[in-house]
């Protein structure tokens, strides 16, 4: 099997090619620490990899999962591996927005220390299958009900000021106001950040927009992701995305 391994780790990304090699079942075509690399090499490559071992925490502007939602825009459900020993919300929050659900394997490096337990996984999610790892699934479904109960959850004390006054109806100039901000451009780039943990800035280009969504947010009390066709959807009881009824 041709794979690209993608890890940051400068002394271990080495050590980790040997041992894969040494299995006999592995050949690395290419091995590089940064997510925008690994989607260049992916997509530039003939043929590209059958499958790709991920680390999540990268050098470069991406992470793991943003690089495999981008490798697979453009190679659908192309197999890869994430392994990290990183336990931040963060990256178990890009796993459940990815909408990965086949040709995967996700799980935590210190279970999966050898070579020989990583190659089974590399297999398996070339051959469609999908396995997570008992113990990331479990903080998956505990960020997942984190964000279900409020999406102020996400947001730093002043962005949830922020939030609830952009709800009210109030301009910049007037937030600004009340919370002793000499620039209403703060506020400008506090909603920007609202809007980025909300998910907003994916989808809804115009200000106005966004702004009007965040208000039905923060009225809502729950997380509410709008389709390209301006379709609201929520997490059901399953923790899929649904259509939102009012």
């Amino acid at each position: 099997m041709r794979i690209l391994v993608v890890e940051d780790n400068e002394k271990l990304r080495p050590a980790m090619v040997r041992g894969l090699e040494s299995t006999g079942e592995i050949s690395v075509v290419y091995a590089c620490g940064s997510g925008e690399e690994a989607v260049q090499s992916c997509l530039e490559s003939e043929p590209p990899p059958d499958a790709v071992l991920m680390d999540v925490q990268l050098e470069g502007a991406m992470n793991g999962i943003e690089a495999a939602v981008a490798i697979r825009r453009e190679l659908p459900r192309h197999p890869v591996v994430f392994y990290s020993i990183q336990d931040d919300d963060t990256y178990y929050r890009d796993f459940r927005r990815s909408g990965i659900l086949s040709h995967y394997a996700y799980v935590r490096k210190s279970n999966y220390l050898l070579p020989a337990l990583i190659v089974p996984l590399l297999r398996d999610a070339a051959a469609g299958r999908s396995f997570i790892d008992p113990e990331v699934e479990a903080r998956v479904q505990e960020v997942r009900h984190k964000d279900e109960q409020s999406p102020m959850a996400l947001l730093e004390p002043n962005e949830q000021q922020v939030a609830r006054m952009l709800a009210q109806g109030l301009s910049n100039e007037q937030i600004a106001a009340r919370m002793g901000f000499r620039d209403k451009r703060t506020i400008s780039r506090i909603n920007g950040q609202i809007y980025t943990a909300w998910g907003l800035n994916e989808t809804a280009t115009d200000e106005k927009v966004a702004r009007t969504r965040a208000a039905i947010i923060v009225r809502a009390g729950r997380l509410i992701q709008w389709d390209e066709a301006g379709e609201p959807w929520v997490l059901d009881e399953r923790g899929e995305w649904a259509p939102w009824a009012e």
